[in-house]
Parts: structure tokens; C-alpha cells; sequence
């Protein structure tokens, strides 16, 4: 019996682009874009994507100036269980800092990294109240949860939010300061 390999090969590429282009085409629809549209409908989001790996998810925001952290993040949560699972829930904000409040923030790291060693959270906005107390435009707020100490800071137009794990992580900085 001999094999014509221009059909062998057709069908192979037909069925590999089915099962993949359907693989492709349930991730999008029916796993990421619902989670997407969730997070999009939250008031203080400007722009949101999301990643879906095997044992994670990774959602990339963009947020207004005063948009609370702590209370997207936990909206994200609970919204997002069923589609979420049991994957590990990584929320990176995307906003535009400015070289200044990069500046700041890298002035007001070293106490706010004691603070979280030594799991004194009270100090945190005490710290950061005491930073800007020199600088008229700059606000800093401060938000916990039972996982995370949530940072916002805008000055003028820029934004910075910065997610610290009260669990921290072996060796390293923070994630996404």
C-alpha cells in the first residue's frame, strides 16, 4: 500500500489548524473576553487586558488617577471566581508615572520596605504622609487587605500604583513597584 503524501500533509495541516484555531478561538471567547468585559465595566478602569496561563492569570489595568486598588482588585476577585479557578491572580497596573513620582517613590521605599518587614503596616501612611508633606501636588494614599498593602499616588496628571504582598517574596524586590 503507498501513501500519497500531498493528501498525508493536507490533512494533518487541515486538522492541526482546526484543533488549534478552536482551542484559540475558546480561550479568547469564552475565557479571557469575558473576564475582560467584567473588569472593563468597573467605573474607575480605563483599559484592561488579560493573560491566562495554566496555573495563572495576569490582568493588565490602566486606571483613573483616583481609582482605589484595593477595591478593583477585590471586584476583580469576586466578579472573576468562576472564570479565574484555581489560577494565581496577578493584577499589574499600567499607568503612566512621571519621573518625578518615580523619583519619590524610590526616596520613600527603603521605610516603606522596613515597614513591611517588620509588619508594621501603620507606618506605611505615616511615611508617606510625612514624604509629601513638601511636595503641594502629590498625594499618597494607603489601602490593606488580608493579602496585599495597596499604594496610590498621583501628582498632578501621573499615577503611580504600587501593590505590595504582605507575603513577601524570597529574595528580590516587589513585583511591580
Amino acid at each position: 500500500m503507498k501513501l500519497r503524501l500531498l493528501p498525508l500533509v493536507i490533512t494533518v495541516a487541515v486538522s492541526g489548524l482546526v484543533l488549534f484555531g478552536g482551542w484559540f478561538l475558546y480561550q479568547n471567547v469564552a475565557v479571557q473576553n469575558p473576564l475582560v468585559n467584567k473588569v472593563r465595566q468597573i467605573s474607575a478602569v480605563k483599559h484592561a487586558d488579560a493573560e491566562f496561563t495554566r496555573d495563572q492569570v495576569r490582568v493588565k489595568l490602566e486606571l483613573e488617577p483616583e481609582a482605589s486598588l484595593r477595591e478593583i482588585v477585590q471586584r476583580i476577585e469576586k466578579d472573576g471566581k468562576g472564570i479565574i479557578g484555581d489560577r494565581k491572580l496577578h493584577v499589574e497596573v499600567t499607568n503612566g508615572s512621571s519621573a518625578a513620582l518615580d523619583q519619590w517613590w524610590s526616596s520613600a521605599l527603603f521605610p516603606v520596605a522596613e515597614a513591611m518587614e517588620t509588619k508594621h503596616y501603620t507606618q506605611i501612611p505615616e511615611t508617606l504622609e510625612q514624604l509629601s508633606a513638601g511636595h503641594s501636588n502629590l498625594k499618597a494614599s494607603t489601602e490593606m487587605d488580608d493579602m496585599n498593602v495597596y499604594v496610590s499616588l498621583t501628582d498632578g496628571n501621573a499615577s503611580k500604583f504600587v501593590i505590595l504582598p504582605r507575603q513577601g517574596e524570597r529574595m528580590g524586590v516587589w513585583p511591580n513597584a
